[in-house]
């Protein structure tokens, strides 16, 4: 019950979705690949691409502060066992704008590295939100495969503007 000069009773927590991959994907070394979610749990808007562009977009009305989260794990493809690296980005609009980095130092091939976070970010609409993955695979030049089933991305918006 609103009792003072509070907003935003019975907002709608929408747009939000939920995308996973269902199977592995090969992660190139020292590139960034974007991480194909082509499975949709939840996509209240209609508003991710799982099956193209593998985006969610802020749809026409819909600006606001969104929470998005993201889980990555990737296992090397390589017998080198230093300097494995995984960096997880979230891409707004065709560019990298937030980067984490997992390092895996001394770890043997066929190990997992994951990485997750969450974010809370202004956006407007056509915004758009990709995720990128980049293995370091320490020298040979193999890469590393996204993890079946152990890759996900949402989001949610908060707040209208």
């Amino acid at each position: 019950a609103n009792a003072g000069t509070a907003t935003g009773f019975g907002q709608s927590m929408t747009p939000m979705f939920a995308v996973r991959r269902t199977s592995g994907q090969t992660v190139t070394d020292n590139s960034f690949t974007k991480i194909q979610f082509a499975t949709e749990d939840i996509d209240t808007d209609s508003a991710f691409d799982n099956s193209s562009n593998y985006r969610f977009t802020v749809p026409s009305g819909k600006a606001g502060k969104y929470l998005f989260s993201f889980n990555v794990a990737v296992a090397s493809n390589t017998g080198v066992s230093n300097a494995q690296q995984l960096f997880v980005a979230l891409y707004k609009n065709g560019t990298s704008f937030i980067q984490n980095f997992f390092d895996g130092r001394n770890n043997a091939y066929g190990d997992t590295f994951s990485g997750s976070a969450s974010f809370i970010l202004d956006c407007s609409a056509s915004d758009y939100f990709e995720i990128y993955a980049k293995f370091n695979d320490g020298g040979s030049g193999n890469g590393g495969n996204v993890q079946s089933g152990a890759a996900s991305f949402s989001g949610v918006r908060l707040l209208a503007s």
